[in-house]
């Protein structure tokens, strides 16, 4: 048999995963002294007004110990684990370090997905489908790997704090841009290990079109799906929906909350663009 695992960036609780058969290992985030189990022991909304009092949070992957234990539930099994970018984050690490310390470590196979959130929740769900078209181990690696080369993540942070306490921007360049109210847009950079700077607008309408036109000269249409990610203002969101439905003819889109472990690199109110081209399978 083969067991699907991934972590929590695919947006999904582990309850949520366990109804479509995939094994969840939850990210962490701490803040105000306290380190939760996104998902799990704190939700967005609740991690949110946590930050609005005025706490610093930080995130944190799934430790070693816990991918092993999870590797180790299913001894008998194949085990392919869906993991976040590789660079964004030490899950793909730790989920490597913890293949090498199980029994029978060939039995898995670690992808580093090269993204994030909507486009891992898509690889996941391909997987899923895969398995229940009863390919092999070998033949769905081949196919995650493929799909996930068409792909990119834009995030439009709610001011420039989050990216100055980040090290993403200078703190001048931060005064600067909050002073002038401009609206950053950093995207996933060419080696999907990180996010840089892609454009800055004088309002989060025009940061979405320059958004949009750089996606449809990479040739997103219908046949891609696209995510629009939220820490919880909904109207931001409907507004990108619909920003991009005008542009790209008849649009996939679909609308998540944002896990908090996200919400801690583009601040509350951030918004996460993302696409991936669409698998046979799931189109």
């Amino acid at each position: 048999m083969i067991k699907i695992v991934a972590d929590s960036s695919s947006l999904y609780s582990k309850n949520e995963g366990a109804e479509k058969g995939v094994i969840i290992a939850p990210l962490a985030v701490t803040i105000n002294g306290k380190t939760y189990k996104e998902f799990e022991d704190i939700r967005t909304k609740e991690f949110i007004d946590i930050i609005n009092e005025g706490h610093i949070p930080a995130s944190s992957q799934p430790s070693i110990g816990e991918v092993l234990d999870i590797y180790d539930q299913y001894p008998d099994d194949e085990i392919i684990n869906i993991s976040m970018a590789d660079g964004l984050s030490g899950t793909y690490n730790s989920a490597c370090v913890a293949k090498g310390m199980a029994a029978n470590p060939e039995r898995i196979e670690v992808i580093n997905s090269k993204t994030l959130c909507g486009p891992h929740r898509y690889l996941v769900n391909l997987a899923i489908e895969l398995v229940k078209q009863g390919k092999t181990k070998q033949e769905i690696v081949e196919e995650i790997n493929k799909t996930l080369e068409d792909t990119q993540s834009y995030l439009i942070p709610h001011d420039f704090d989050f990216l100055v306490r980040g090290g993403r921007v200078s703190s001048l360049v931060g005064k600067i841009g909050s002073a002038i109210k401009l609206v950053p847009v950093m995207k996933l950079a060419d080696n999907k290990q990180s996010l840089v700077k892609f454009t800055t607008k004088r309002t989060f309408k025009k940061a979405i079109a320059k958004i949009v036109e750089e996606m449809i000269e990479c040739g997103v249409d219908s046949n891609c799906k696209i995510y629009i990610s939220h820490a919880c203002i909904e109207s931001l969101a409907e507004e990108a929906k619909n920003i991009i439905i005008n542009n790209i003819e008849n649009a996939d889109i679909e609308i998540n909350l944002l896990s908090p472990a996200f919400t801690t690199q583009g601040g509350p109110g951030c918004v996460a663009i993302q696409y991936i081209r669409k698998h046979e399978l799931l189109k």
